[in-house]
């Protein structure tokens, strides 16, 4: 037996969206620029695609543009607002994900951007007072990055208040909404925004797709050059089955999505019960009780020649968690998210991510595993 709580990471496609995909696959080729039948129906269904996104979003269809995934969409926000925009200061957060991080220091090393740390808590929660401080210099352009969730300890920020924020001082503001796109409603007409982005694969379709949602009042010029695809936003002819999977996967998570909410929230809420109940002096990272991404719980047990190895133990065991984001797990310096937050040196840190596939039984597993290996 094999549980799978490593959702954050990445999440098993849905059978729908196979489905959906191989019929596709079967009977489409076409390319969507070509304008022959097989050419205008691929279009169409791209263009299918793109107005579910929109509509889950509160987007126009003009707005949303598809990418490779999340790491091209943060790119093309902040590299073309910088380009496009005028914008010469960049505030964010320590905690962002390496997307973010590393894409600011680009523009900060080459173009001559000043970027600015806004201040955070033990649990990773932005101190908006000091934003607000920042905000209101206004002698250079500004864009404000600050994601909506927290992917390695889950805490989440109030984009309503920021977007406020941003408002009231002119600022130009983008969130990195990777890890909640699908899992929290985001209606960009409720809540103005400037640009935030998504990626399938983290809400149960293919890797590889995403989008970018770019507001009209804010838009940009292409950071791919090549043809006119994407309406001569994105050069590069379109991964149609990719969109129309990833349209498909949105479709499914927004219809179910208090549902899937209550499972996976009774799910983390139970592994926390078990976790305290069975282990000593464990711990959790972020604002795991309050405002959280509720598919994500990150523990921490006393460091010591058990827990060293835990998470390779636990893949022996038939476990798949993370010690934080899969796209650094290959790096030798720690979580710098937990850097940031001061998080205890001595300790261990585990990433449990759930999808609404997860159950109280596989917790059971986990639970059993983690005795063999802890205590």
């Amino acid at each position: 037996m094999r549980v799978y709580f490593d959702n954050a990471a990445t999440t098993p496609i849905r059978p729908e969206v196979i489905e959906t995909m191989t019929e596709v696959m079967t009977n489409h080729f076409g390319n969507p620029s070509s304008i022959h039948s097989e050419g205008r129906t691929m279009r169409a269904k791209i263009e299918a695609a793109r107005k579910t996104i929109a509509e889950a979003l509160g987007a126009s269809i003009g707005e949303v543009f598809f990418t490779s995934g999340g790491t091209e969409a943060n790119n093309m926000a902040i590299k073309c607002a910088v380009r496009d925009l005028g914008v010469r200061r960049i505030i964010t957060s320590p905690l962002e994900h390496h997307c973010i991080l590393h894409t600011v220091e680009s523009v900060e090393d080459h173009q001559n951007v000043k970027v600015v740390f806004v201040n955070i808590d033990q649990k990773g929660r932005i101190d908006y007072d000091h934003l607000e401080e920042l905000l209101q210099d206004t002698s250079l352009k500004t864009l404000v990055s600050l994601m909506h969730g927290n992917n390695e300890i889950g805490t989440m920020s109030d984009m309503s208040r920021i977007s406020n924020l941003c408002a009231t001082h002119q600022a130009y503001y983008h969130s990195d909404t990777v890890q909640t796109i699908g899992h929290f409603p985001i209606d960009v007409n409720k809540v103005p925004i400037h640009f935030i982005s998504g990626g399938a694969h983290k809400f149960h379709g293919p890797k590889g797709v995403g989008f970018i949602y770019i507001n009209g009042d804010a838009m940009l010029k292409p950071f791919i050059d090549g043809g006119a695809q994407e309406r001569n936003m994105r050069g590069g002819t379109e991964n149609a089955y990719g969109i129309i999977g990833m349209a498909k996967a949105l479709e499914l998570a927004c219809a179910n999505m208090e549902a899937y909410r209550i499972k996976i929230s009774e799910t983390r809420a139970y592994l926390m019960a078990q976790l305290q109940a069975n282990f000593q002096d464990v711990q959790f990272n972020g604002d795991y009780d309050g405002e959280t991404l509720y598919t994500v719980l990150s523990v921490c047990f006393p460091l010591n020649n058990r827990t060293e190895m835990m998470i390779m133990s636990l893949d022996i065991y038939g476990v798949s968690a993370s010690g934080g984001s899969a796209c650094s797990s290959g790096a030798e310096q720690g979580s710098h998210v937990l850097a940031a937050i001061n998080a205890p040196k001595d300790r261990r840190t585990v990433r449990f991510s759930f999808s609404h596939y997860n159950t109280k039984e596989e917790v059971d597993f986990v639970i059993d595993k983690l005795k063999m290996i802890v205590l």
